[in-house]
């Protein structure tokens, strides 16, 4: 780990311990996964701002280790450990988390839910945002801004275009990072326009294959040649990024109305509502079908407006993410103008538990709040002429 790397002593205060005491009592049960944590599922998963920012260290026999930059993924491996995979459950948790931040404490305090298994995803995802404003207002902060987005929406709206499999998984992979999906709008629109590299005729024998074969074949040959890591990235990733350039050297190119399609979808913005009726009105311009996605888009925020949630002062667009991988739905920030960063951020990742070992995909939603923000903004509000937040 890196030996300059600022650390602090983060001890819970009354309210943090009263807040998750409040998950208990609503049937949450608290748990404290071990701060080490395999580093394979974070570099894998968590998105290159994390990776970027991730202690790392190694066991006497070569694995390599982390100190858990975040609490869904060490979570979601106590549910499956648990026995009760696949079933319905929720954890809580406050702990410390560890992230390399500039001129700010690499240690601090995190405190969440996470829901595993319910089949009613809108009024999960509803309850998560719910239980975020709790949280915020607990510490007398009681109208956030709330920012919105739904990462299914957009792969749903994909999957409908003309559009190679491959590049359907990089464009909706590559969401959260801004400029390098503007970059894969600017590549597929140049594919098959210029010679590829040397090693074409392998992408070309692979870009028709299995992918989980494919996947397992590049893998192989890497592992084989003993090729662990490279840049932080794992095998696994590694082999991911080489087949996807499959798609480059097809010959399919992005056609110029298909790409103002992309860019209107990403324009979409407003309440909940508001978007919705935009997105209809694109699906039937279009001649476009993700009815599904829009179904559940406008229940959660049905969900949204029965738990007393004014969904007029939700602020949606369809190019929102949260920088992290391994979210597939609904995602939400809560900020205060006094505050450095989101005081709570969330989503849904039903697609994680699969990856990290899993039989199958298993619903999962979840939030995490931050202390160190939530107990800034309060002090900051009670600082201010009125002391009130």
């Amino acid at each position: 780990m890196s030996s300059n790397a600022t650390m602090a002593t983060t001890v819970p205060d009354a309210r943090a311990e009263k807040l998750v005491a409040s998950y208990v009592r609503a049937g949450y049960v608290r748990v404290a996964p071990p701060i080490l944590q395999p580093a394979e599922p974070f570099l894998d998963l968590s998105g290159e701002d994390i990776r970027r920012r991730i202690f790392l260290t190694a066991d006497p026999e070569g694995r390599e280790l982390c100190l858990r930059p975040d609490l869904t993924i060490p979570v979601s491996r106590v549910y499956l450990q648990s026995g009760a995979a696949s079933k319905v459950a929720g954890f809580c948790y406050l702990g410390t988390v560890f992230r390399h931040r500039e001129e700010r404490a690499a240690e601090f305090l995190q405190i969440g839910i996470e829901s595993f298994a319910r089949r009613d995803k809108a009024a999960a995802d509803a309850e998560m945002l719910a239980l975020g404003l709790e949280a915020t207002a607990h510490y007398g902060l009681a109208a956030p801004e709330i920012r919105m987005g739904d990462v299914g929406l957009f792969a749903a709206f994909l999957s409908a275009l003309d559009l190679a499999p491959a590049w359907k998984r990089r464009l909706t992979k590559d969401f959260n990072r801004k400029w390098s999906l503007a970059h894969d709008l600017d590549q597929l629109a140049l594919a098959g326009a210029r010679g590829g590299p040397e090693y074409k005729g392998v992408l070309a024998a692979l870009a028709g294959s299995d992918p989980k074969a494919a996947h397992h074949l590049v893998t192989d040959l890497l592992s084989i040649a003993g090729i662990e890591t490279v840049g932080g990235r794992s095998v696994a990733e590694i082999a991911e990024r080489f087949l996807e350039q499959a798609a480059l050297g097809a010959g399919t190119r992005l056609p110029s109305e298909t790409r103002a399609l992309i860019e209107r979808f990403l324009a979409v913005r407003g309440h909940p509502d508001e978007a919705a009726g935009e997105l209809r009105a694109l699906a039937a311009d279009a001649g476009l079908t993700f009815a599904a996605a829009l179904d559940l888009f406008e229940t959660r925020t049905g969900f949204l407006a029965a738990r007393g949630i004014d969904v007029r002062t939700i602020h949606f667009s369809t190019a929102f993410g949260r920088g992290f991988n391994y979210y597939t739905g609904f995602v939400f920030e809560l900020h205060d103008p006094r505050a450095k960063g989101p005081l709570i951020a969330g989503g849904r990742y039903d697609e994680l538990l699969a990856r990290i070992g899993a039989e199958a995909a298993i619903p999962a939603v979840g939030f995490a709040a931050s202390i160190e923000e939530l107990a800034a903004c309060t002090e900051t509000a009670q600082s201010e002429p009125g002391g009130a937040a």
